[in-house]
């Protein structure tokens, strides 16, 4: 599958008029958030070689995301499935910024009726196969931000398919995404800072990080911070080590920032 996707990757962009759709003059800015290096790195070149398209940046893990967002102000998010299974990355950025729009790249094991119903009840604007060709990759990023709804077509049986009586995927649990300061506290938590040092970071009250930390609790329905931590690691909002790129200017300049 993905020599499928990187195969596509070397042929001719669409052009920007194919679609009908009316662009502005300034490019779309595209964050990319994918676990393979040479897809990201092939699916960048591709994004930087249209015309309408910019390569805000990319990474491998959530975690590092999360930050990257924050600096980068993308307009599209193309999230892989595999490190999203449960909607959670997807739920905090567009919390977080509502003129986010997010693409998410579907897998072989994810491509199941329920699992697309899944998403798109969980508010995902857009889902493509990962594997499609690179003109089909750039035309749903293109479609998902004009439209803020896009379903690739061979996808859409799936969905017809789906038990609307049926549970949501279990692989999607239904919780609130966590705020943005929620979030930093779940990163210190998951670093063994206790309160004092958590609000001396951060620069509040011991009050405010407690109520930080209960809300934080609830919305990851966890026990205590250890459980916390635990299902942070596990839905990809905690990693061990964070690796992304950004590039410091438009397409044309080789260079980029390597951030811890």
């Amino acid at each position: 599958m993905l020599r499928d996707g990187l195969s596509g990757l070397s042929t001719s962009h669409a052009s920007g008029a194919s679609s009908g759709v009316s662009w502005g003059r300034r490019p779309i800015e595209v964050l990319v958030v994918d676990q393979v290096p040479l897809f990201r790195e092939g699916l960048g070149q591709r994004i930087n070689g249209h015309p309408q398209l910019n390569l805000a940046g990319s990474t491998g893990s959530a975690q590092a995301a999360i930050r990257l967002a924050d600096r980068a102000r993308p307009d599209v998010l193309v999230v892989d499935a595999v490190l999203d299974p449960a909607a959670h990355l997807t739920g905090l950025l567009t919390a977080l910024d509502q003129g986010l729009t997010a693409l998410m790249l579907i897998r072989e094991p994810y491509r199941t009726p329920r699992f697309v119903a899944a998403m798109r009840a969980a508010g995902v604007h857009g889902l493509v196969q990962r594997a499609a060709l690179a003109d089909h990759l750039i035309e749903a990023i293109r479609r998902t931000y004009a439209d803020r709804r896009y379903l690739d077509p061979a996808l859409g049986p799936l969905l017809d398919r789906a038990d609307p009586a049926a549970s949501a995927d279990p692989r999607v649990p239904r919780r609130r995404p966590l705020s943005n300061r929620e979030y930093e506290v779940l990163q210190l938590v998951a670093d063994g800072l206790g309160n004092q040092a958590i609000a001396d970071s951060m620069f509040v009250s011991v009050e405010t990080v407690r109520s930080h930390i209960k809300s934080m609790l609830r919305k990851l329905e966890a026990r205590d911070r250890a459980h916390a931590v635990a299902i942070g690691f596990r839905l990809g909002l905690l990693a061990s080590s964070a690796e992304l790129s950004i590039p410091v200017a438009r397409r044309g300049r080789s260079v980029s920032n390597q951030v811890p």
